[in-house]
């Protein structure tokens, strides 16, 4: 009977002291993560949306990288463009003669191979009024004119969807028409070149700015060189215009 009181009694200690053990184990199973782990999730997180990012920007840097080659494509795949503009040419007419300011009208047709190499066929004509000094025939500033055909190679060397740089080599015939204002006294009276024909040579920087794929504005700095009389003339101006392509490859 002793016996069964002393196991009565241990029972009755023992079962509020399981009760604190497992409500013990079960609240720490229960607690959140140490620091360490909270600050290891943050870091997979933190790195999971730098790559989400990086992706995304990669993907819109793509996009316009393809954007960007189909418009250079659209505008520079042409087998042709024509140009017709105007042009300024600063001339010297005569071997003692100041240099006057020769206008022009400038046309050509340039063949492209490719989206950068081409040929070019141009053809221009000058016109000035150079001042000659006062003479017998009170002929001070006599009309002279020049008409040249030039062909060359073109080549595109910096190409961008709204712009484009090229460079151009060309060489051909000029002829020179001195006389034709000075009442049957010769341009040689007046110190001007005699009316003849000669070589012509032209290096130019055309510079290409495009309306539409289909359209551009063109200016083109330029070097112009003639053999009057044979003399070299070294001659500098520009020609500008309208560029229309034509004839995808």
């Amino acid at each position: 009977m002793s016996s069964f009181r002393r196991l009565a009694l241990v029972l009755a200690l023992g079962l509020p002291a399981a009760h604190v053990v497992l409500a013990q184990s079960s609240s720490s199973s229960s607690n959140p993560a140490t620091p360490t782990q909270q600050e290891g999730q943050a870091q997979q997180s933190t790195a999971s949306q730098t790559q989400n990012t990086l992706s995304v920007q990669a993907r819109i840097r793509a996009r316009r990288e393809q954007r960007r080659i189909q418009a250079i494509h659209d505008a520079y795949s042409n087998r042709y463009d024509a140009f017709a503009g105007m042009g300024l040419l600063r001339f010297t007419p005569g071997p003692n003669l100041q240099r006057v300011f020769m206008y022009a009208w400038d046309a050509g047709v340039t063949r492209y191979f490719n989206e950068r190499l081409g040929v070019t066929i141009d053809g221009r004509g000058y016109y000035g009024t150079p001042y000659v000094g006062l003479n017998p025939a009170s002929i001070t500033k006599p009309a002279i004119s020049a008409y040249a055909g030039l062909i060359g190679p073109t080549y595109r060397f910096y190409l961008q969807p709204k712009y484009s740089v090229s460079g151009r080599v060309m060489g051909g015939y000029i002829n020179g028409r001195f006389s034709g204002d000075t009442n049957g006294f010769g341009g040689t009276y007046f110190g001007l070149y005699p009316d003849s024909g000669t070589y012509a040579l032209s290096a130019s920087l055309p510079v290409e700015y495009n309306l539409t794929p289909n359209f551009a504005l063109r200016v083109a700095p330029e070097y112009f060189g003639t053999g009057f009389d044979s003399k070299m003339q070294n001659s500098l101006g520009f020609t500008a215009g309208f560029v229309y392509r034509f004839g995808k490859q």
